[in-house]
């Protein structure tokens, strides 16, 4: 791989003798371009070249637009013979740091284009934020896919072939408009775009030459050009979506669908707006996830099809299942994300809930006597665990065992600094894990564990038990995790019925532990019976079940394909 370095430069003085600096060790071939700059920025530029032996600057004349000087870079670096050019813009915006990572990514992967994901802190204007987010939803409908997360950031490396075919076939906007453009008509033409996250900041002394009123308008003109162009390459797109191969995931290894500011947003939309204005923007994003999410939207008719089987007078389930109703098992779960919302910020009271068996904790609680509850992704989990925080103002501590629910419990946290609820995210149960937890039983706490998925890091640690009459996957670690505090065991479920949830609390067991002898057997039971009463609840509110995966899938054969592939090391 021969790479270069792309710069372009319009009347930016602040940063760019930084910039060369921190790039002068990679020992690349710079090609600077001054963008029209006046005087004083075209005479530093000249001293700057003259400086350096590595960078070669280029002129024009006039200001044409950022997107006219990438332009110029990429086809000047093409025309010298090299095969990438690593885009880096002149204002101190990108993380220099990131820039091995994504050499290295390039050189895995010289067909792709390789994108930086913006990691923003508190430093980005808020209204450049979310006006990325409209960029990016017609991008996705531009593309038919979610594969482009980020069209606007300028940190890139191009394979320059395929970027010079593009220029030389197509006409492409020379301002603000040429990332998002460049980055959607490359897709169109075949090439897989990768992205890296990497830190984004907007410095206090940096200048914008976004120009809001008519580079607004380039957009909004570019945009409605790519749409009736996505509408002639659908059967082109579309062909080319199913005809990519998939990579088998397991279930823990799939993304959240939504960036932290994404869900942020919602999040924002729901202070100032309520539910109205949080529903308005929620159920388009929903119907567009349900449209392009193929393997939930399969996982999700796969399970009603299952709970059909046995309940075929469920009033939910009437007629063969379709779209249709996976789509409203789609919208159940939007509406269960606006009410862990009202549950976080104490917007649901005690007085909303029917909470009968209340009473079943009553007695440990009030003893200081800590106690697990083993729960599950059935019905409203985050409002289980806040109606749990009301009974006797009690602390619970609730396991995260992925990072897939990072972004939201951010933004939970933010919403509600002073919950009583605490987040333990680990990647597995260990001993250390154990310790902590005794401690928080100890002092009286509750601790939340989910039963009902497995991880990555549970390959051969699984019980199968029947469920919905298949057998099922369910991960050990939770119960032995159970067994170890040797405390009081309970289930709980929450579920929306006839308008108002309604709290199931149920005594599993005083405690799991017991003799090595015969552990396995009791492990087994314990599954057996936490699968037998998920079912039962599963069977009442099916359209509460938010496992939006293949539930039976056999657990050892899916880590087995979702594991990446060992290259071979002779091979070049």
């Amino acid at each position: 791989m021969q790479l270069a370095l792309v710069i372009p430069n319009y009347n930016h003085r602040q940063a760019i003798k930084v910039t060369l600096a921190r790039l002068e060790p990679l020992g690349l071939t710079c090609y600077l371009v001054n963008d029209g700059s006046d005087d004083e920025t075209r005479h530093l530029l000249c001293q700057l070249a003259a400086q350096h032996d590595w960078v070669r600057l280029l002129h024009h004349p006039f200001n044409r637009g950022k997107g006219a000087a990438v332009m110029t870079g990429l086809r000047a670096a093409y025309a010298d013979g090299f095969s990438h050019a690593l885009q880096v813009d002149a204002d101190g915006q990108h993380d220099l740091d990131d820039i091995p990572r994504m050499i290295e990514t390039a050189r895995a992967k010289p067909e792709a284009l390789i994108s930086g994901l913006p990691q923003y802190d508190e430093s980005v204007p808020k209204g450049r934020l979310y006006g990325r987010y409209l960029t990016h939803f017609w991008v996705w409908v531009e593309t038919l896919s979610l594969d482009i997360q980020d069209s606007m950031c300028g940190f890139r490396v191009y394979p320059l072939a395929a970027t010079e075919q593009l220029f030389l076939t197509e006409a492409l906007g020379e301002r603000m408009d040429f990332d998002i453009e460049v980055l959607v008509k490359l897709y169109w033409q075949g090439v897989e775009v990768k992205h890296l996250p990497t830190r984004v900041i907007y410095p206090e002394d940096g200048t914008s030459h976004f120009q809001g009123f008519r580079d607004n308008v380039r957009i909004s003109a570019m945009h409605s050009k790519l749409f009736f162009g996505m509408l002639r390459r659908m059967p082109q797109l579309l062909r080319h979506k199913r005809s990519r191969p998939k990579a088998v995931k397991h279930w823990s290894r799939m993304g959240e669908r939504g960036s932290y500011w994404g869900i942020k947003l919602l999040a924002t939309s729901y202070k100032l707006g309520g539910h109205w204005l949080c529903r308005a923007i929620m159920y388009p994003v929903i119907c567009y996830f349900f449209a392009t999410g193929r393997t939930a939207r399969r996982a999700s008719q796969t399970f009603l099809r299952q709970v059909q089987r046995l309940e075929p007078k469920h009033p939910d389930l009437q007629g063969e299942i379709n779209w249709r109703h996976s789509l409203k098992h789609f919208i159940a779960f939007g509406n269960a994300a606006l009410d862990r919302i009202d549950a976080w910020c104490d917007r649901i009271k005690l007085s909303q809930v029917d909470f009968p068996d209340r009473e079943v904790l009553a007695k440990p609680l009030a003893q200081g006597q800590g106690a697990v509850l083993l729960v599950s992704h059935l019905g409203n989990l985050e409002l289980c665990r806040a109606i749990s925080i009301h009974q006797r103002k009690v602390k619970v501590n609730v396991m995260v065992l992925t990072q897939n629910a990072e972004n939201f419990n951010r933004v939970l946290k933010q919403l509600n600094p002073d919950s009583a609820l605490n987040l333990i995210q680990v990647t597995e149960l260990g001993p250390s894990t154990s310790m902590l937890l005794q401690q928080k039983i100890e002092q009286g706490e509750l601790v939340v564990i989910a039963g009902d998925r497995t991880s990555t890091s549970s390959e051969g640690r699984v019980l199968y038990a029947p469920f919905m009459g298949k057998e099922a996957p369910f991960p050990q670690g939770p119960f032995i995790l159970a067994s170890l505090l040797d405390c009081p065991v309970y289930l709980m479920f929450c579920l929306r019925e006839n308008g108002r949830y309604r709290v199931h609390v149920e005594h599993f067991a005083d405690t799991l532990k017991g003799p090595r002898a015969g552990r396995m057997e009791r492990l087994q039971a314990a599954v057996n019976r936490y699968a037998e009463r998920l079912e039962h609840y599963a069977r009442r509110s099916p359209l509460q079940w938010f496992n939006f995966f293949d539930f039976w899938r056999k657990d050892d054969e899916l880590l087995r394909e979702a594991k990446p592939q060992t290259p071979n090391r002779t091979e070049k």
